[in-house]
């Protein structure tokens, strides 16, 4: 989006919830995912249009069913183009392409389960967080891992450039990192008994587990974060309109509405939270 209509002020307001998410696929899977994605990505900015980036892996923040990109962050980003009078267009890439596709202006916002972190911060500005996450363990259900303690020493997976590569690598001793471009590729390791553990965000990591055998989550969450919204930092124009937009849509009831749709009613996210407490805070996807 090359230019922004005015908004009038609405007074901000931050929106906190908790979250904690999982997909698989064959290698033919991957390569057809992997065209597609560089076909979204492929758009033509106009001034008509919020052009969003994003990594369609993320259930249940941003997933394909079918042909359609869908999920929490989908609705969210569609929301804010109705709020601005404009017209929502995904630019579906990889995970550690979004920053890169804001600060060039191919695409106008960054919204992909994203954590605010003080290196991303270095390259973007975030708008008010929407949501509260953590990192996850994922293991066989076999497994004696319990928590962050039993991870040292072992092979885990991660995907390439989330806040669970960053944590992994920054704060667990004498570990193998082995980094997918995807989560379910982790997950798939995991699986095939290629890896002894995925560190994953908490939402996704449910979604895995519920949709494949054989795998559990550990009960603790490794860190505590908040998702936000990527904006270039030479646009503060659109940034003030995206943050109007989450006030008044955390007003109205729009934002708890999306999130009751894929989150449930939240029973799940208080436990989270209590459970994340003790965890210790730290950067994070």
């Amino acid at each position: 989006m090359k230019r922004f209509k005015t908004l009038t002020a609405i007074v901000l307001a931050s929106f906190m919830a908790f979250q904690m998410v999982g997909c698989g696929g064959s290698a033919d899977q991957t390569t057809d995912e992997n065209a597609s994605a560089e076909e979204s990505a492929d758009v033509e900015n106009s001034e008509d249009k919020l052009v969003w980036a994003t990594n369609a892996e993320f259930e249940p923040y941003e997933y394909r069913d079918g042909g359609e990109i869908v999920g929490i962050d989908a609705e969210i980003a569609d929301e804010i183009a109705s709020r601005l009078g404009l017209e929502a267009e995904v630019a579906d890439m990889n995970f550690d392409s979004i920053i890169p596709a804001v600060t060039s202006g191919k695409a106008d916002i960054g919204i992909a389960g994203m954590t605010v972190t003080e290196d991303r911060l270095q390259n973007v500005n975030f708008s008010t967080p929407y949501i509260n996450a953590g990192q996850a363990i994922i293991v066989p259900e076999d497994s004696d891992i319990t928590g962050e303690d039993d991870l040292v020493g072992l092979t885990i997976g991660v995907q390439l450039g989330t806040t669970g590569d960053l944590y992994v690598t920054d704060n667990i001793a004498d570990t193998t990192v082995e980094r997918y471009t995807k989560g379910f590729e982790a997950v798939q390791a995991l699986l095939q008994g290629k890896i002894d553990a995925v560190v994953i965000d908490g939402e996704p990591a449910k979604a895995f587990v519920k949709l494949n055998e054989g795998i559990k989550m550990c009960d603790d969450y490794l860190t505590v974060e908040e998702y936000a919204i990527a904006v270039s930092k030479d646009n503060e124009e659109l940034l003030d309109q995206i943050n109007s937009a989450l006030a008044d849509m955390e007003e109205d009831g729009t934002l708890t509405a999306i999130f009751d749709k894929y989150l449930g009613d939240g029973e799940d996210t208080d436990e989270a939270a209590d459970s994340d407490e003790a965890a210790e805070e730290t950067t994070a996807e």
